[in-house]
């Protein structure tokens, strides 16, 4: 692989793929929200030589369309569309629950997955890995009664990846949907069940894996299927 490029890398998970890509040799083209306050994706930049760091709000046209720009002419073999928000977590009755909330979110874990690859498709090349960071909550298997809008932007964004999998596949482009596991990030929470290393490791390992005869697969940072 020569070049990744990561969306949403200023922490957590995006944020350790672009450390384990970077410190193998890899070429990584970062994304952050506001680079200026990405601190630690800054000193990975400086450390390794490796990352360049760009602007993205993908839930904002002229930050994606200028995005587009910065990454023409470039091939792009592996692109982890990782940017995301969470939102309220409570039931139907959440005080959180509201249109702006849900419209918000969906701007981002949906539309902005979208719209990312859509920027990128010209610097897909042929053999070119497109993996998009789902959740098993949009599993139907796995609903609770809770965080209705995220649960349901992780599933639309899951049914994306497939649509976008039998799209691509003539191009010699493969799609991967994954959950990242219970990761403990800002948004996994202290609680949660493993570390971003795990996660980030795991899921490297996943992307390496993916073919043309798995496009579309969904499945968990360890290789575990998930139904939609």
């Amino acid at each position: 692989m020569t070049t990744c490029l990561i969306t949403g890398a200023n922490r957590g998970i995006g944020l350790e793929l672009a450390r384990l890509y970077a410190t193998s040799g890899t070429s990584v083209v970062a994304t952050a929200r506001d680079p200026g306050k990405a601190t630690a994706l800054r000193e990975l930049a400086a450390s390794t030589g490796k990352v360049e760091v760009l602007p993205l709000d993908v839930s904002d046209e002229a930050s994606l369309a200028a995005f587009s720009k910065a990454v023409s002419g470039r091939a792009i073999d592996l692109l982890v569309v990782n940017s995301g928000v969470s939102g309220p977590r409570g039931p139907m009755s959440d005080a959180g629950n509201t249109h702006d909330a849900w419209a918000r979110i969906f701007a981002t874990n949906v539309a902005g997955a979208f719209m990312t690859v859509k920027a990128c498709d010209a610097t897909l090349a042929n053999g070119a890995k497109v993996a998009i960071i789902s959740s098993i909550m949009a599993s139907a298997g796995n609903a609770n009664g809770s965080s209705y809008p995220y649960r349901a932007s992780k599933a639309a964004v899951a049914n994306v990846g497939a649509n976008l999998a039998i799209e691509l596949k003539p191009r010699g482009v493969a799609v991967g949907i994954y959950h990242p596991g219970w990761v403990k990030t800002d948004m996994g929470g202290p609680s949660a069940a493993i570390d971003v290393e795990t996660s980030a490791s795991g899921l490297k390992q996943r992307f390496a894996a993916l073919t043309l005869a798995t496009t579309g697969v969904f499945e968990d940072y360890a290789g575990k299927p998930i139904s939609f």
